[in-house]
């Protein structure tokens, strides 16, 4: 960072026209959410260890790999959840929104979609909502689909669901609600996460999109984020 500071003119953060994140994907994620409404682009540079949202690190040519950049808006979505307690929060996620058992015992989460029942009971340790650019997260760990940047849908992963015992998810339009109704919510109590963000006992959760806090990242032309979506498809 001294390097580039001494080689590049740096102003606050709130006064810049540009972001240049040095850090790993978690560091990136959490400048975009500093960044959410504002349309700051950020230009990120792997000083982690994944760096999925990152860009190689180098000292040199910096101005000219920002003006040459691909430019990739991503949505957040929007959490709203409501507490056994009857508290309200609302929460904004980059990549998912997971909701959690919280004890040994498994949860039981009712889900909505448009408010149509698609599944009555689900016995589980979780479920997630991914987006396009949180599909290669969490949501692959949980063995979700790879969604590809622009293919207009969400995914909604089971996490180790005991019932029903088969089903795998679904891919869902990019501008449904789903709503999830906890069961027995005391005795099985939830948690849900919007990426670094945790509302514990939860009793129900909404998640939407929040087309109105979109948030820009830079890509080097040739490492792009939709290449290496693409790429991660094909990993072994």
């Amino acid at each position: 960072m001294t390097t580039l500071t001494k080689r590049y003119p740096n102003v606050p953060f709130e006064e810049a026209d540009i972001i240049v994140a040095l850090g790993g994907d978690g560091f990136v994620l959490h400048c975009l959410h500093q960044t959410m409404g504002k349309k700051t682009p950020i230009f990120g540079m792997n000083r982690g260890s994944v760096g999925f949202l990152m860009n190689e690190y180098a000292d040199d040519e910096l101005y000219e790999r920002i003006q040459s950049a691909e430019t990739v808006e991503f949505i957040p979505l929007r959490l709203h959840a409501v507490g056994i307690d009857g508290t309200e929060s609302e929460a904004l996620a980059i990549n998912e929104v997971s909701l959690l058992r919280e004890t040994r015992q498994a949860s039981k989460i009712r889900i909505l979609v448009d408010g149509i029942e698609r599944m009555p009971e689900m016995i589980c340790d979780g479920v997630l909502v991914a987006t396009p650019a949180g599909s290669t997260a969490y949501n692959l760990s949980a063995h979700g689909p790879i969604v590809p940047l622009g293919s207009g849908v969400l995914a909604l992963t089971p996490i180790s669901a005991f019932r029903p015992r088969r089903w795998r998810g679904a891919l869902l339009p990019h501008n449904a609600k789903v709503l999830f109704e906890i069961l027995e919510p005391a005795k099985r109590p939830v948690s849900a996460v919007a990426d670094g963000t945790e509302i514990r006992d939860v009793a129900s959760v909404e998640v939407g999109e929040a087309p109105e806090l979109a948030v820009t990242i830079l890509f080097d032309k040739e490492h792009g984020l939709e290449e290496r979506i693409l790429k991660e498809q094909f990993a072994s």
